[in-house]
């Protein structure tokens, strides 16, 4: 049924969007990535733990039901366990950090972090083994570090940790090994990002960054398939037209986040209070070849900055039925 249909006479109900802040620690990092959005951000003062508190209670004050924390790196901090503390006494439901999973190869800190009550962790790997994934990073051992703190917080029963990868040039033609690197790990949530090319790395190499999303969609909709098999069906891609996923639509983040979320970024430089409605208005684009097309209202489109470089011959209108 419906979302907007009445049966006998009742609504169907809607779901109630939880409240997400996001918030930046700062851009500081112990990866150096070569597709980082924030690039060109590292010489920015990072927050203090002071305002990271301010933050966290402002947050609770305003009924947030998700914290997440993100960088740069906000596990190196020295004070990263203790905001996390904060945050779980004020009552936030969730606490998340996004991470490049480093940290957690050392026990004590790994277990340090958890005694914090973090709810959930996203490690992000952008290659199936340290070849690929270290030529991103440009951290020799970056990927041997990323792996051992999975099998650390495996062994001590930490079980909610995520992933996220995001789509380069250099890793394109590896998502499927990646993909089984992710199931065979049983992780239950994973996003294949198209790199975001309207800033930071990917903007200063954008032709040896980005691939063409025709060139990209099939190994990342082969990626999402691999999931499927192995009963991973939690798994998306991020920043696509949805022409190129029409057999996957609903593993398309952002139709879940438009429809489960609202979400605010507070980061040291900026602050913005609806980053999803942002997104879709001003980072992303349709054309006039959209018109016509069946999933119009649901797509975002394109990156600006690939649709200037590019254009857009590879979108392709689904035509209605």
């Amino acid at each position: 049924m419906k979302k907007n249909s009445v049966r006998r006479g009742v609504p169907a109900v809607r779901p109630v969007r939880k409240f997400k802040v996001v918030i930046f620690t700062g851009y500081s990092c112990n990866n150096n990535c070569v597709f980082c959005v924030n690039a060109g951000k590292r010489g920015l003062p990072e927050k203090s733990t002071r305002e990271l508190l301010e933050d966290v209670a402002r947050a609770a004050r305003r009924g947030a039901d998700i914290i997440e924390l993100i960088g740069g790196e906000a596990t190196i901090r020295p004070d990263f366990a203790g905001v996390v503390a904060a945050a779980k006494k004020l009552g936030i439901r969730e606490v998340v950090c996004a991470t490049n999973g480093r940290v957690f190869a050392d026990p004590a800190a790994a277990k340090r972090i958890m005694a914090s009550g973090i709810d959930s962790l996203i490690f992000s790997v952008h290659g199936p083994d340290a070849r690929v994934h270290d030529a991103l990073t440009r951290v020799p051992g970056s990927f041997a570090q990323l792996e051992k703190g999975l099998a650390v917080l495996a062994g001590l029963g930490f079980r909610k940790v995520y992933g996220n990868t995001a789509v380069v040039k250099p890793n394109v033609t590896s998502l499927p090994r990646l993909a089984k690197f992710y199931a065979d790990r049983s992780v239950r949530n994973v996003e294949f990002i198209f790199v975001d090319p309207n800033y930071g790395g990917a903007l200063l190499d954008f032709d040896g960054l980005v691939p063409r999303i025709s060139r990209a969609a099939p190994y990342m909709r082969k990626a999402l398939a691999i999931g499927n098999a192995a009963g991973l069906t939690e798994w998306k891609a991020r920043y696509v037209p949805l022409c190129h996923f029409t057999d996957c639509v609903r593993q398309v983040s952002e139709i879940n986040e438009r429809r489960l979320y609202r979400t605010e970024h507070w980061a040291p430089d900026f602050i913005n209070y609806d980053a999803i409605a942002s997104r879709a208005a001003v980072g992303r684009r349709k054309t006039a070849r959209c018109r016509g097309c069946a999933l119009y209202g649901r797509c975002e489109g394109l990156w600006v900055e690939y649709l200037r470089r590019r254009g857009d011959s590879e979108l392709k209108p689904v035509k209605k039925k």
